[in-house]
């Protein structure tokens, strides 16, 4: 840390985990604070969240209790887990902001709600849920196949092929969904990581065009960080920071 304060004082660069290494140990003392202000924080969705579901499903007094008292423990536990990411040795920078993408205060609900409804009410609620789920990995997807589109210009197959790579990598995606393309039915994406598979599907002209806007939006990046004299970590990649 000594080092790291030294550079700062004396003008020379340092990362945004240099950073996060340095403010580490002021976030450890203030981490019960920390926590209070992310459950406040997520209980305003959770009160919103309980509202909507005693409406729907005609939730009894009861019901609407043990919901609330679920979704109180998992705020608490959801606020545990950021406090030990952000304050553990190794976290870096790309780790929280991958997090804080990630914060879903609704994870657990469907096996809660399987115990509290039974019938028709379940049967809808099964419904409504996997709806939910499709439109969320929908708005996933298709953003970022435009973006990939907006650089190497797909082709209709190569749209629904991207689009099921990027359908599979949604946080919400279940594999009970029925995803449907411009040209048929999407199935299983390619084997390996995301940015593996779509490189695997493009066209070599398309690769290149590809792997230019990654460098263009590396050095770009680059650039403004110096301006604040900082520099990026040695393994930044644009398509994780971006969450491309």
């Amino acid at each position: 840390l000594a080092e790291i304060r030294d550079k700062l004082h004396d003008g020379e660069a340092v990362t945004p985990d240099d950073v996060l290494r340095l403010t580490q140990p002021w976030m450890r003392d203030l981490a019960p604070l920390l926590e209070r202000m992310r459950i406040r924080e997520q209980n305003r969705v959770i009160e919103s969240k309980t509202g909507e579901l005693a409406r729907k499903y005609n939730l009894t007094q009861e019901q609407q209790k043990a919901l609330s008292r679920w979704f109180e423990a998992k705020s608490e536990e959801s606020a545990k887990e950021w406090t030990s990411l952000v304050t553990q040795e190794g976290t870096s920078m790309l780790d929280i902001m991958k997090a804080a993408r990630d914060v879903r205060p609704d994870d657990g609900l469907d096996q809660f709600m399987e115990r509290q409804l039974t019938g028709e009410k379940l049967t809808r609620f099964k419904t409504e849920r996997m709806a939910e789920k499709a439109e969320r990995v929908q708005q996933y997807a298709d953003a970022r196949t435009q973006r990939l589109d907006s650089i190497v210009k797909l082709d209709d197959a190569q749209r629904d092929q991207v689009f099921g790579i990027m359908a599979h990598n949604s946080r919400d995606y279940d594999p009970a969904l029925q995803l449907e393309g411009g040209v048929g039915t999407i199935g299983a994406a390619p084997a390996g990581n995301r940015q593996q598979a779509i490189l695997s599907i493009l066209r070599p002209e398309q690769r290149t065009a590809y792997q230019e806007e990654m460098n263009h939006r590396r050095e770009q990046a680059q650039k403004d960080m110096e301006a604040i004299g900082m520099s990026l970590p040695e393994n930044w990649d644009p398509m994780e920071m971006e969450d491309f």
